[in-house]
């Protein structure tokens, strides 16, 4: 699958992963595209920048996703590519902090990838053909330390991936699920201590942007940022006991006091 000459949707497009996505798709000759974000300025900052169109929005409400999917049609006559990237993380305490954190992410970190696919995929249907891009993280496959809403909807954000590429592969719609190690975005700054220490090698962005193109052209669903998260994906698969084991012997290590024996508290 080539961008040239493509019409491409990029939620999340004001910083981070979404606006290298925008510049690398300028970059390939993309026809268009439609920089979202809730970040209005940043969103018209990158559309600028790319020749682009930016569209402010909340992703986790739906009658919006559908107006902006409405004016990028307008704008363009079609979609082609949807880069499903927003995401929002939370730390707050599993047992201690309040269940609030739980509701925007499924929000933002999932359904707003459902509501922005039903909203692009019946055009993509009746043409024959399209794009869905969906940005989850290796704590979606691997799970993380820390962040327990963040680790549990962006599993969700896996599976709705492979069941779209299941349901619609054959129908001409290719499905494509970035799963990063750590990346230098604003989100790893703002991300758990856990998830800083135990996040592997940090990509920048840009370098993102272009595996992610480089999946495209390959037409293979998973994007993984380094080749070091597909030897631990096997060691998981191989025997999910001891990859459970060295995970907790992890955490232990990870605890800001050092163990939880220490802590008087029990794993």
């Amino acid at each position: 699958m080539k961008v040239e000459g493509k019409v491409c949707v990029v939620t999340g497009g004001a910083s981070g992963i979404g606006k290298a996505l925008c510049e690398r798709l300028a970059a390939e000759g993309a026809a268009g595209i439609v920089v979202v974000d809730r970040n209005t300025e940043g969103a018209n900052a990158v559309a600028e920048a790319v020749g682009g169109m930016a569209a402010g929005c909340d992703l986790g409400v739906e009658a919006e996703v559908n107006a902006m999917v409405a004016a990028a049609n307008e704008r363009y006559g079609r979609i082609d590519v949807l880069c499903n990237n927003a995401g929002i993380a939370n730390d707050e305490d599993f047992l201690e902090g309040t269940v609030g954190p739980w509701a925007a992410q499924w929000a933002v970190n999932v359904m707003s990838h459902v509501y922005a696919v039903r909203a692009v995929l019946p055009q993509m249907l009746e043409r024959g053909e399209g794009a869905l891009q969906h940005t989850a993280s290796m704590a979606g496959i691997l799970t993380s330390h820390g962040a327990a809403a963040y680790a549990a909807t962006k599993h969700a954000v896996v599976g709705l991936a492979e069941w779209l590429s299941i349901t619609y592969g054959h129908r001409g719609v290719k499905v494509f699920l970035l799963a990063p190690l750590g990346v230098d975005t604003p989100m790893l700054d703002t991300s758990s201590q856990f998830a800083r220490q135990a996040a592997g090698p940090i990509r920048k962005p840009e370098e993102v942007a272009g595996q992610v193109v480089e999946a495209f052209g390959a037409e293979r669903f998973l994007v993984l940022t380094d080749q070091v998260a597909a030897e631990w994906m096997r060691r998981k698969s191989e025997d999910l006991d001891r990859w459970l084991e060295g995970m907790r012997r992890l955490q232990d290590k990870l605890e800001p006091t050092g163990s939880w024996a220490s802590t008087g508290r029990q794993p």
